[in-house]
């Protein structure tokens, strides 16, 4: 398995050499958005626990001026807001780059 990986990653050097590329360049390219993608994903997936916590308090919540009781029946509800939180917090990275692209005529 490393000779194949290897093997491949020497292809991809030989193709990049042929089409007049340096392969050195391609690996220390930085990813500009990579960290607000990551920033917006996690605030999502973090919105949605949130979400989804006081969904499950509300549920779970006594009648007649009771305190909050927690049951747990609901650990569904967490996964699910999790990843509609963290789902998204990436459209929202998509729209945000796409927006700067569209400005710097890169699209």
């Amino acid at each position: 398995m490393i000779f194949g990986i290897a093997y491949l990653k020497t292809r991809e050097n030989l193709a990049m050499v042929e089409k007049g590329m340096n392969p050195k360049q391609q690996v220390s390219r930085p990813a500009p958005f990579k960290s607000l993608k990551l920033g917006l994903l996690l605030v999502g997936a973090g919105l949605g626990l949130l979400l989804a916590y006081i969904i499950d308090m509300n549920l779970n919540r006594g009648t007649g001026g009771e305190h909050f009781r927690y049951h747990n029946d609901n650990p569904a509800i967490y996964f699910a807001l999790i990843a509609i939180g963290g789902g998204i917090g990436l459209i929202a990275s998509y729209a945000i780059e796409r927006k700067y692209l569209v400005e710097r005529k890169e699209i």
